[in-house]
């Protein structure tokens, strides 16, 4: 007979995620230099938002994009299943081709 798995626990897991699937986290960032916290200031009045707000759609746009490493691997990825390899002078004369 196979163990009965534990219910009470995986509804527990559902709740807490479920209640805190849509809350708002905080993070705090220590030790920033201030030319770069002037800088944040001056960019956020330029764009008439608090630095709060600024910053926050910056980490969202950020957290929007892959990383490069996620990028590069993607990018790998398509050139192995593409099986085919474009040396630098067909880049190159496409280049120029283009150019005409």
């Amino acid at each position: 007979m196979s163990p009965r798995p534990n219910y009470d626990v995986t509804l527990a897991n559902r709740c807490y995620r479920w209640q805190n699937d849509g809350m708002p986290v905080q993070i705090t960032v220590r030790d920033i230099p201030e030319r770069v916290r002037d800088e944040l200031a001056a960019r956020a009045a330029r764009e008439g938002k608090s630095m709060q707000e600024y910053l926050k759609a910056e980490l969202e746009r950020l957290a929007a994009r892959p990383s490069i490493h996620a990028w590069l691997e993607r990018v790998r990825e398509r050139k192995r299943a593409s099986g085919r390899r474009v040396t630098s002078k067909q880049i190159l004369a496409q280049r120029d081709a283009d150019h005409r």
